[in-house]
This record gives C-alpha cells, sequence and structure tokens, in this order.
C-alpha cells in the first residue's frame, strides 16, 4: 500500500503540454503510479494509507526559485514560510558573486560586513563552515539534523573567490592568484555546487577583466555547471552588457543562465525586443543560454551597492572611511549624480527612484518606506547629504528598492523560450520587496490568470521543469513516475500574490498543499513542522 495518494487532480505536468486528470500515487518519496482520468474510466484506482481528494485544484511540480538570497535564512528560519507557502521546494543560493563558502577566517568576516543587508551580520548563525562542501553539509545537518525548510542548491561565489585570493584590490590577477582561484572553484564543484555566480556591479567580484572570468567559467563547465553573473550593467551598457556575457561563456564553452534578466531605467524603456533578438540570435548559434526573472518592475539592492566602483576597492572599512572624508565624499557624489557611477549601472542616480526598504540599526527606522529625496526635503537638505549620513550611520547595511523597472519589458522577457522564474527576494528590512513572499503567485495570479501573458501549462513549465534541466536534475521538475514527489497543490481560480509594496510580508492565498520528498510541509494552508529540505548537489 502506498502512503499517499492524490486523488482527481488536475494535473500540470511541467512540460507544458495540456492538463490532464489523474489520481498521483507517491511511496517512498517518490510517484510511484499515475492513472489518467481515474474516476471517468471506471479502472480500479490506487489505494494508499492517505487519500487527499484534489477536486478543484491544480498539481504542479515544486517550484524552482532560480535565484534566492536565503543563505543564512535557510540556517535561521525553520519555518521558512516565505517560499514554503508559495510552492518554492527548491532554492538556488550563493548568488551575484557574494556568499559564505569558501572563505577563511578573514574573508568571513568581510563578507559578513559587505552583505549584511541581504543577509543580516550573522550574530545567531554558528559559521561551523569554510568550503562549499562543509556549508552544504551543514544545510543537510539543518536544525538538530532534521534538515532545512526547502531544498537549496549553491553557486560558488566568484566574488568571495577573488577574495580569498587577491583582496579587495582592482587589478588583475597574477598568475598564482588565477591559479588559486581555479583550485577554488573546482573544489567548490567537487563539492557538489552546481556552477558559479558573479556580481558584476559588486565588489570585489566587478574588478575581474572577461579573460580571468573566462579561465574560471572554464572550470565550471569542465565538471558540469553553469555560469549565473549579475552583468555588469543592466542600465546604460545593458545590451554591452548581455553580449559580453555571451561571448565570454561562448569561449569558455560554459552554459548561461542570466541572472535576474531585466532591462532597467529609462535608457531602456521598450527595449525588451533588443535583448530578445541577442539571445535568440545566440540561441540559434548554439548557445547553452537560459535567465530568469521576477514578476514586478522595482530593483531590490543595498544601498552601498550605487558606489562608483572604486569608492568600494578595498572593502567596507575602507569604503567608510572615505565616505566620511568630505573631500571624497563629494568626488562619490559627482559620480553619482553627474556622471552616472557604474555602480547604478552607469545611470545618473535619481533619488527619489531610491526607496529605503531595510536598516540594520533600528535608531534609523524612521528612513525605511521613504525615498531618499523624501527625506531630503523633509530635513531640507541635499539627498546625497541623506544617503552619505545613512550609509555611515547604518554601516553600509541599508537595503533599497529601486524604482527604474518597466512594465513592457517584463511581460515580453517572461514570455521567451528559455525563461525561469527567480524571486531574488532579500527577506530581511522592515519593507523587503514583496517579490520575496510573492514571486511565484504573482506570475500564476496576475500574469496567468488576470493578463493571460503565459498560459497555465507554459507557466508551470517555466517554474519547473526549465529550471530543472538547467541544473541537470534527472528526477524533479516533472509530475511523472519515478520523479521526486515535490509537489504543489493549488487553486487556479484563487491563487494570488498576498504580499503588496504596503504589506510585503503577506503570505498568498490559494496554495493549501506543498509536498517534499512525499511529505506535507504545507497542508490545508498551514506550515507543518517538517524539514524535508536538504543540499541538492551537482550530478554529472
Amino acid at each position: 500500500m502506498m502512503d499517499l495518494v492524490i486523488r482527481d487532480a488536475e494535473v500540470v505536468d511541467g512540460t507544458g503540454e495540456p492538463s490532464y486528470r489523474a489520481d498521483v500515487g507517491i511511496e517512498g518519496g517518490r510517484i510511484t503510479t499515475m492513472v489518467k482520468e481515474a474516476s471517468a474510466a471506471g479502472c480500479l484506482r490506487p489505494v494508499a494509507r492517505r487519500v487527499l481528494d484534489a477536486e478543484g485544484l491544480a498539481l504542479s511540480p515544486g517550484f524552482v526559485d532560480m535565484h534566492a538570497h536565503s543563505d543564512l535564512a535557510l540556517l535561521r528560519d525553520p519555518d521558512h514560510s516565505a517560499k514554503l507557502a508559495q510552492g518554492v521546494t527548491l532554492e538556488v543560493i550563493g548568488q551575484d558573486g557574494l556568499s559564505y563558502a569558501p572563505v577563511d577566517d578573514r574573508t568571513l568576516a568581510e563578507i559578513r560586513k559587505a552583505i549584511t543587508g541581504w543577509n543580516g551580520s550573522g550574530d545567531d548563525i554558528d559559521f561551523t563552515w569554510r568550503s562549499v562542501g562543509e556549508y552544504l553539509d551543514r544545510l543537510d545537518h539543518g536544525f538538530d539534523g532534521e534538515g532545512i525548510a526547502v531544498n537549496a542548491a549553491y553557486l560558488i561565489p566568484q566574488g568571495s573567490v577573488r577574495m580569498l585570493a587577491v583582496g579587495w584590490d582592482d587589478r588583475e590577477a597574477t598568475p598564482q592568484e588565477l591559479d588559486r582561484m581555479r583550485q577554488l572553484v573546482a573544489d567548490g564543484m567537487r563539492e557538489g555546487a552546481v556552477g558559479m555566480s558573479s556580481g558584476l556591479t559588486y565588489t570585489p567580484g566587478m574588478y575581474a577583466k572577461d579573460a580571468e572570468l573566462t579561465e574560471l567559467c572554464r572550470v565550471v563547465a569542465e565538471y558540469g555547471g553553469y555560469y549565473c553573473p549579475h552583468h555588469r550593467s543592466y542600465g546604460a551598457g545593458a545590451l554591452d552588457a548581455y553580449q559580453e556575457m555571451v561571448e565570454l561563456t561562448r569561449e569558455a564553452g560554459c552554459p548561461l543562465h542570466l541572472a535576474h534578466a531585466t532591462m532597467n531605467f529609462g535608457v531602456n524603456k521598450g527595449k525588451a525586443p533588443d535583448l530578445l533578438t541577442l539571445l535568440d540570435k545566440a540561441l540559434d548559434e548554439g548557445a547553452d543560454l537560459s535567465l530568469d526573472t521576477y514578476p514586478y518592475t522595482p530593483g531590490c539592492t543595498t544601498l552601498v551597492a550605487m558606489l562608483p566602483s572604486w569608492a568600494s576597492e578595498g572593502g567596507p572599512e575602507a569604503v567608510l572611511a572615505r565616505l566620511k572624508d568630505d573631500d571624497i565624499a563629494e568626488r562619490i557624489r559627482h559620480h553619482m549624480e553627474v556622471l552616472g557611477a557604474d555602480g547604478c549601472h552607469g545611470v545618473p542616480i535619481e533619488w527619489d527612484t531610491i526607496e529605503i526598504s531595510g536598516v540594520s540599526d533600528p535608531a534609523l527606522a524612521s528612513h525605511v518606506g521613504r525615498t531618499v529625496r523624501q527625506t531630503a526635503d523633509a530635513r531640507g537638505e541635499a539627498p546625497w547629504v541623506t544617503a552619505r549620513r545613512l550609509l555611515v550611520d547604518d554601516g553600509l547595511g541599508s537595503t533599497i528598492l529601486q524604482h527604474v523597472g518597466h512594465e513592457e519589458n517584463v511581460r515580453q522577457i517572461m514570455r521567451h523560450r528559455v525563461h525561469t522564474g527567480g524571486s531574488d527576494g532579500i527577506l530581511l528590512g522592515d519593507k523587503p520587496h514583496p517579490r520575496a513572499y510573492g514571486t511565484f503567485p504573482q506570475y500564476l495570479g496576475r500574469y496567468v490568470r488576470e493578463l493571460g501573458v503565459l498560459s497555465l501549462e507554459e507557466c508551470v513549465a517555466h517554474l519547473t521543469s526549465r529550471p530543472a534541466a538547467r541544473l541537470r536534475l534527472p528526477d524533479r521538475g516533472l509530475v511523472r513516475e519515478g520523479y521526486r514527489a515535490d509537489l504543489v497543490l493549488f487553486d487556479p481560480a484563487t491563487v494570488a500574490a498576498g504580499s503588496t509594496f504596503d504589506a510585503p510580508r503577506t503570505l498568498p492565498t490559494g496554495i493549501p498543499h506543498v509536498l517534499i520528498d512525499g511529505r506535507f510541509v504545507v497542508e490545508d494552508g498551514r506550515r507543518t513542522d517538517v524539514l524535508a529540505g536538504r543540499a541538492v548537489r551537482r550530478t554529472t
């Protein structure tokens, strides 16, 4: 007798083909039986210790968040409903070239400081690991050996690797340093990473020239992984930056996955077709290429990321020292407001688009929910004066929403044949981006049911089988016999993101059941105490 039968579900199986009604049997964490149109055919129906009536519900594979920032959240929060309530059963972490493995004692302290805005200071985390393999083992152990809330795959962060081998200097790596970086990437791939990420508008990863990145991508390709860059510009130089990544990975022979593949700022309004033409040409020429997006227009990052790269050389303490120097601070302002800093994608910053979404110091909470310009006007001072003071007083820990996107670009890119979904969700802050809690139901509710941008079957394929294929997971991403029972049951008529910009931590509606490894992690709309998630390591 099987463990569970899900009866009379409308199966949206992840292939993109039309849905069908079926009974689905699960045993030992895998789908073992599928009987199509069982009730209509009058055939002998599968039996199990438990039967779940799924009348009126769609059954799909669990959703894969291809761009997540849960690197510490998975070790901090056993509930993790931010993702589980959306139907996410696998997150890809280690994004944007900065994360917590591989590290040594020096770089761990620096990284914790540099990305406090993404993940918190980490004071509540026991950093028992240093290597990629040790971090993945820590995820496996989770909470008292019971695991973590969702499955997690890891990308080796190129900026962290460069920090170990070169430091924070804006210079080319020596041959010996490049050899060490190659070795660090090879070690991480052997230990189970699925690829490598970069943050090429974040220091110190942005200091790497293409030749250096190409050499590291060759190593990634040798082990069957992929390269996931946050490339050098999403603004003034966006198309050139996309082309740069296509050519770099072609030279390296490495698969490419473009992170949060948006076209932002006024210079790119209406230019999604130009990006898609570029990608189609590369695909037609044989490129192994995919991308992810989130279904919202604003972006989200840290305030310090807006600074020019020269101001960030040397690490967080050097940045703070420059900000406290009046002459240097004036140079920073000029680059940001007049020239267009590379940290702001080559576009002169518009302070009325920069909304403070979170601060590390609770005493600064009055900034949250207001643009830099609004706070500056209320104080009767220039916006840069406000921003500079906040950067210093908050120890570079402030996060921002950047209102620079375009709805028509968002819709066109999400239709593309290699598109997948990624939340890019920062979970901390008083007012996080609603994508952290709402990306996947936002796709299903707003862009499928309300707007018809994608069909339900197409959208589910984007969120399940396509990412599983990119991750080379042979038994995930489809509702199919023999596959892992990582599954979501949702109501296509009511599924919706509850999170908004005003109430960003509101959970979605219309997703009553989520299973990982055949175990209910969300049941009847409520989080269970099951910790079924593990580290998902690279397979050959």
